[in-house]
């Protein structure tokens, strides 16, 4: 029952292949891609059965030339809980999705 990084790396990364895959940047696209991904990881990991809440954020950003800083911190027990952060990027853009899972 342990959040294990390398799981939830790769749920992100295929929710974001399914959700996006190689569509270019579209802002009116960006609400339902982002609402989307989000939906996704958290139907994959709650299919995980693990005793965690899940906490899940997404950026959508274009590429153009402009920066994109985040910062996170947070207070648990670092024997159970855990985060993970996947940088994705295609051609058009970037998405950027965090998932922090807090043990029951």
């Amino acid at each position: 029952s342990a959040f294990i990084v390398e799981e939830v790396s790769n749920i992100i990364k295929e929710s974001i292949e399914v959700s996006i895959g190689s569509s270019s940047y579209h802002l009116n696209k960006v609400n339902q891609w982002t609402s989307n991904v989000v939906e996704q990881c958290l139907n994959q990991l709650s299919k995980l059965g693990k005793p965690f809440k899940y906490i899940v954020t997404c950026v959508i950003m274009q590429k153009n030339g402009g920066g994109l800083h985040t910062a996170s911190s947070c207070y648990w027990d670092n024997a159970t809980d855990g985060s993970c952060t996947v940088r994705w990027e295609n051609k058009t853009m970037y998405c950027v999705v965090s998932v922090f899972g807090l043990a029951l």
